[in-house]
């Protein structure tokens, strides 16, 4: 039967409504100082944790609920006669509910005029402890710091008197999570980064991870109000589908054009960019049609009917669509082709800007969640497994402008060509390296990626472009060791090429350019992708 609920919230959201509910159905509420306030100004009648423990809040409220009297009634084990005796003989009364938010530490260090000791301030610790002891000794005491789980308990209550078991373990093990991000919140401040805690939770069963022989999962960072993400149709995800996905859509977000990539094994076999975002995705297929089997196509701007309409007529085999949004009449069309996943996405600001089109009744992405500052630098770091440990790096986000480029030729880019260069430079970013990418008019025409050598990723870009290079411009993610790059790229009828620039034969091959009469600007900047 229902006992006593102790509530302490820096989060007041619904708690009158809750603890109302809860005095209804058979509770005493225990409440500390601000919490106590606003339920006694709803009317509530509460008692105050000083009355129970016998002893004044101190310290400027850093400590008030550090006390056996509290600690003891949420550890006691009620199904041990000792403790049960020692209860009785401590005076300590068994408090069956706890209802604890943290402090705001994480969106106090969102604030850039916090001070180091205000963010100290913001670090709980009776909060914690409660919400740990609680966890701990969930089959007798329910324990919630989440506004949006009162709904659930209050079910329970009203139903069965009391919360059942397996909603005390569920909300148990969220709380041992909420404060394990917590406190890896914290630990990287505090360390200025050196030290960071990765929490992956909600693992979801893939079809199957990089082979149909090895066991795949998905995993959310935590600390994310949403996936950003949702499946709208298709057969279930594999390993390499989300991979895929991945690497597509981050490709399409370098540009603020409508633009269109087709991806295999996380490298673009054809990239286009165009005013209208379906003539982009035709120009980006009709780049590398024999790659593009088996597919990955991502947009930057919502998925249209006659997309998916060139998808059937031209039977593409689509593996899955990413986009932010997409045509009402697009998905109805897409029905005919169940097995093609169709994913929506909301983290990119195409997705939320004022130049996107509205699709009227067409599905809409998820609200893009709130992510804290912490959390924020957390998901633009990339991971990976290392000789039994993990390796971290920051995302690749530096953008290669025109005022960066230097040209170090006797011949001068033209504006158009410029244009072209900035385009294969962000193709070439989002593909393996060795890299090279061939580019005309904004459509990639030949990408030649994941080579060992320079000269074959350019031999490679070269033979899937044709007699189309003519004219063309070529990206090089790195520096060419040596001129043969320059003159293969002479022998397909390159115009330009843009490169980082930094090897010991830069003069060899600027030299080269000039004999081939190819305009060549450096950018100062790698962009290898293993």
């Amino acid at each position: 039967m229902p006992g006593s609920a102790l509530l302490s919230v820096s989060d007041k959201t619904g708690i009158e409504a809750f603890a109302r509910a809860l005095q209804k159905n058979g509770f005493t509420i225990i409440a500390t100082g601000g919490t106590r306030k606003v339920l006694e100004a709803d009317g509530i009648r509460t008692t105050s944790v000083e009355e129970i423990t016998e002893f004044p809040e101190c310290f400027s409220g850093r400590v008030k609920t550090l006390h056996p009297k509290i600690l003891g009634g949420i550890l006691c084990d009620r199904t041990n006669k000792e403790h049960l005796q020692e209860a009785k003989r401590l005076g300590i009364t068994p408090i069956d509910l706890i209802c604890v938010n943290l402090y705001p530490f994480e969106s106090i260090a969102t604030k850039k005029e916090s001070t180091y000791e205000e963010l100290i301030e913001q670090i709980d610790i009776g909060g914690v402890t409660l919400l740990r002891s609680a966890a701990k000794n969930h089959a007798h005491v329910t324990v919630i710091y989440d506004p949006a789980d009162y709904e659930r308990v209050l079910t329970e209550v009203k139903k069965h008197g009391n919360t059942t078991e397996t909603l005390r373990k569920e909300l148990a093990t969220k709380a041992f999570l909420r404060t394990t991000a917590y406190d890896a919140c914290i630990t990287e401040i505090l360390s200025e980064g050196q030290n960071r805690g990765i929490l992956l939770t909600n693992g979801k069963e893939l079809r199957y991870g990089e082979n149909p022989h090895q066991w795949g999962k998905f995993y959310e960072h935590w600390g994310k109000a949403d996936e950003g993400w949702a499946v709208l149709q298709g057969k279930p995800l594999s390993y390499l589908n989300l991979l895929d996905a991945d690497a597509a859509w981050s490709l399409v977000q370098e540009f603020e054009e409508p633009t269109a990539a087709c991806i295999k094994h996380a490298n673009p076999s054809g990239v286009a960019s165009n005013h209208k975002i379906t003539e982009a995705f035709q120009r980006c297929y009709d780049a590398d049609k024999l790659s593009a089997f088996g597919v990955i196509v991502a947009l930057n701007r919502p998925c249209t009917e006659d997309i998916i309409e060139k998808i059937i007529e031209q039977k593409i085999f689509v593996e899955v669509i990413v986009a932010p949004e997409y045509e009402k009449e697009a998905l109805e069309l897409l029905q005919k082709k169940p097995n093609i996943r169709a994913i929506t996405m909301c983290s990119a600001p195409s997705c939320h800007s004022e130049d996107v089109p509205s699709v009227g009744q067409g599905y809409p992405c998820p609200t893009e969640g709130t992510f804290r500052r912490i959390h924020k630098e957390l998901m633009r770091l990339t991971y990976r497994s290392c000789l039994g440990g993990m390796l971290v790096q920051n995302e690749d986000t530096k953008t290669v402008m025109q005022n960066d480029l230097q040209c170090v030729t006797e011949k001068k880019p033209t504006e158009g060509q410029i244009t072209d260069l900035l385009f294969s430079w962000k193709v070439a970013k989002h593909a393996k390296s060795n890299a090279i990418v061939f580019a005309k008019d904004r459509a990639t025409l030949g990408i030649g990626c994941g080579q060992t050598s320079r000269v074959d990723a350019v031999h490679l870009a070269a033979r899937k472009s044709g007699e189309k290079s003519r004219g063309a411009v070529m990206a090089s993610d790195a520096f060419f060791p040596f001129p043969d790059s320059i003159d293969e790229a002479c022998t397909h009828g390159i115009s330009a090429i843009i490169q980082p620039g930094g090897s010991i034969r830069d003069e060899e091959v600027i030299a080269r350019a000039n004999v081939c009469n190819i305009a060549m600007v450096f950018t100062g900047v790698r962009a290898f992708r293993h």
